[in-house]
């Protein structure tokens, strides 16, 4: 019953590197916290992403992930002392 779907998304991830859908989830992650009008938790978010980037395995992600999880642990900070709350 669920062999069709489970197919079809499986096929369309094969096609993305783990650093890719990582990148996708901070984008997505990155706009769904702008409504919320807090530079704290989108310098939060920055950090948490910067961190996953920097321990993900090399063989599952180019080496310029792991330069722009570097950015954004740098970036993050100062994203949340720069917070007004």
């Amino acid at each position: 019953m669920f062999a069709l779907p489970l197919q079809v998304v499986d096929n369309f991830l094969l096609q993305f590197d783990a650093g890719q859908v990582i990148l996708a989830l901070f984008v997505l992650s990155t706009l769904a916290a702008l409504p919320l009008k807090s530079l704290k938790i989108v310098g939060l978010n920055a950090i948490v992403f910067g961190l996953i980037f920097m321990l993900t395995p090399g063989s599952l992600a180019p080496i310029h992930f792991r330069f722009l999880g570097i950015a954004l642990v740098f970036v993050g900070p100062l994203l949340v002392i720069s917070a007004r709350q």
